[in-house]
């Protein structure tokens, strides 16, 4: 039904004399929208989040890594099992559907990490070529490994920003050279840093690669002694191409592990999409939560617009009554009192909109949470509260409209 602005602005006049009572009308609404503001804020927030989490492990990527095992168990095991190895990369990369390239990593154990006077502990890692691309490493300073190095088996690291920030403070890292144990190496580019505001993602260590040092793969194994019983790879990374099902290839992925290691429990395979839609299907149960409370705000404004809009049919039946004597349809009596619903629901909508605003933001500051926003979230929000309003509003509006003038008029 259209609502001319004339009716609007006496909507506005009618309103403002009830101060009070439109005031309390509108908490309803305020808190409705504002719930709805702020939940959609935060589920979008944390999607976000999650997705930029995740995709350090690689959305695109199936995981297997070695299980830390003690001295006693890895004899035992060993019977069966040599542990994860390149040969298990290279059968994976032919075997499983859809896989595009093999990264592997294996850590180097670590004593000590010199710069001039400096000295301090850390994790070396020895890396495949595909290795930064799988896991969506970027260089802040210099490069990361060419093929030129991995071919002439190279003296050359690539370092995280925490270990560059406790070795060499304000001087660049890029060209110096660093003793890891009793091996030197040349410095050629510092990963960028990649601040999170989570250390892990469902159970999976995060953010891990800033504190690390990275070694060509067999200018590694040339210059660092294998300890005995170790996994030659400490983990590969299957990278999968686009339209793959992640499910269907870890499944074939775990089958030829498992006939390849003997049945040994030796390793584990994370699915990083499979986490990723555990983590949406959590979310989603948050959504649809603060969706109901929300919806029980909308209802509550709602039912108290009807309340108000109620008592002034019956406050104003004299006014009716002459509007109606002096040729006013019944339709131009429903359009005024929607009129006077819709400036609820639209202040309530407003209100609303930025109380949510400031509630997400002080629900991300109190709980470290992420906060994000769409034109699809306000748009809801507001839809939502308008309609709220005018749906209540039809009502009282129509019973205005069916009074009879001639009793209105003499109406106490």
């Amino acid at each position: 039904m259209n609502i001319p602005f004339a009716l609007i602005t006496e909507a506005v006049d009618e309103l403002s004399r009830r101060k009070l009572r439109t005031g309390l009308t509108l908490l309803g609404m305020l808190f409705g929208v504002a719930s709805i503001v702020a939940m959609l804020a935060v589920g979008e927030g944390s999607r976000r989040e999650a997705l930029r989490l995740v995709s350090e492990l690689g959305l695109q990527n199936l995981i297997v890594e070695s299980k830390n095992l003690s001295n006693e168990q890895l004899k035992e095991i060993r019977g069966r099992s040599l542990g994860l190895s390149s040969d298990d990369g290279a059968a994976a990369l032919l075997a499983v559907p859809g896989a595009e390239s093999v990264a592997l990593r294996t850590e180097i154990k670590t004593d000590q990490i010199v710069y001039g006077q400096k000295v301090e502990t850390g994790h070396t890692f020895a890396v495949t070529e595909p290795y930064a691309q799988q896991s969506g490493l970027q260089t802040g300073a210099g490069r990361w490994f060419n093929a030129s190095d991995f071919a002439t088996q190279a003296a050359v690291a690539v370092i995280g920003p925490r270990i560059a920030a406790q070795l060499f403070g304000q001087v660049n890292p890029v060209g110096e050279f660093i003793r890891v144990n009793n091996v030197w190496l040349q410095v050629v580019g510092v990963l960028a840093d990649r601040a999170k505001s989570k250390s892990e993602f469902e159970g999976i260590k995060l953010g891990l690669d800033d504190e690390r040092i990275f070694v060509p793969w067999d200018s590694a194994k040339m210059r660092f002694p294998v300890r005995e019983l170790e996994d030659e790879v400490s983990s590969l990374s299957l990278r999968l191409r686009e339209g793959t099902s992640p499910e269907a290839a870890a499944r074939v992925l775990q089958r030829l592990i498992e006939a390849r290691h003997n049945g040994a429990d030796d390793t584990t395979l994370i699915v990083p999409m499979g986490l990723y839609r555990q983590n949406q299907q959590t979310q989603k149960i948050f959504t649809i939560v603060m969706s109901s409370i929300a919806a029980v705000s909308l209802l509550v404004g709602g039912i108290g617009i009807m309340n108000i809009m109620l008592a002034n049919v019956l406050e104003r039946k004299k006014e009716i009554g002459l509007k109606r004597a002096l040729g006013a349809t019944q339709r131009d009596i429903v359009r005024q009192f929607l009129a006077e619903a819709l400036v609820i629901s639209g202040m309530g909508a407003l209100l609303g909109l930025l109380a949510g605003i400031a509630a997400a933001y002080s629900i991300a500051a109190l709980a470290g949470w992420s906060v994000a926003w769409s034109p699809l979230t306000l748009i809801i929000a507001v839809s939502a509260c308008v309609a709220t309003g005018l749906g209540f509003g039809v009502f009282p509006a129509r019973q205005a409209a069916q009074l009879d003038p001639i009793a209105a008029l003499r109406s106490e």
